[in-house]
Parts: structure tokens; C-alpha cells; sequence
């Protein structure tokens, strides 16, 4: 399984971007699909989180601002970042709980993160 982030970069204080993650090779199913971040020094914190229902869950600091969301078709999850601060600024990862064969528990992974910068 791999996963792909694209859609990191710089952005000025209350821009936006967005963010995207695919899982692509041999599985059976994609569970639960998230966005992690780390900043300089601190570490990994949950962003945002969706279940194949499009159940969401948001870490405190990006609630009303960021909305994830999925294409269950496509195994992409989005992130949408509006009203962007300096504070944001991270690697953001992409998660995915997949299915490898049936019958088989689920398993944990990870993409390789994309810089994101808010700076003017």
C-alpha cells in the first residue's frame, strides 16, 4: 500500500490550500483515512480523521477552518485548509487504516508528509 500526499506549500496568513492522499496497490478495503501533523519540535498531532461513512473527526485547533473529506471510488482523501495561521505550519501526513485480504485484520499506513508553510 502506498499512500501520495500532494497540495503542500506556502501560503500568506488567512490563505488556504488543499490538501490530497491516495492509497493506491493490492488491498480490499480502506477504513478510516486521516491527516496527521508535526511541527519543528513538537509532535505528531491528529488534524482530522474520516470513516468510510464519512464519520469526521478535527483536532481542537482546526475545527470550523479545515474539512476533510473523502472519494471512497478513488481511495483519495482531501483536506481543506481555509483561513490558514502562521501555527499551521507543519509536515502534513496522510493516514490510512487498509484492508490487505479478506479476513485479515486491518493495518496502519502512512504517507511521506508535505511541507506545509503559512509565512508572509
Amino acid at each position: 500500500v502506498q499512500l501520495q500526499a500532494f497540495g503542500g506549500g506556502l501560503v500568506q496568513p488567512g490563505g488556504f490550500l488543499r490538501l490530497s492522499c491516495e492509497a493506491s496497490g493490492s488491498f480490499v478495503r480502506v477504513n478510516n483515512m486521516g491527516w496527521y501533523r508535526q511541527a519543528p519540535g513538537k509532535e505528531r498531532e491528529l488534524v482530522a480523521s474520516i470513516t468510510s461513512v464519512d464519520s469526521t473527526n478535527y483536532g481542537d485547533s482546526v475545527k470550523d477552518r479545515f474539512t476533510i473529506s473523502r472519494d471512497n471510488a478513488k481511495n483519495t482523501v482531501y483536506l481543506q485548509m481555509n483561513s490558514l495561521k502562521p501555527e499551521d505550519t507543519a509536515v502534513y501526513y496522510c493516514s490510512a487504516r487498509v484492508v490487505i485480504r479478506i479476513f485479515q485484520s486491518p493495518g496502519d499506513y502512512w504517507g511521506q508528509g508535505t511541507l506545509v508553510t503559512v509565512s508572509s
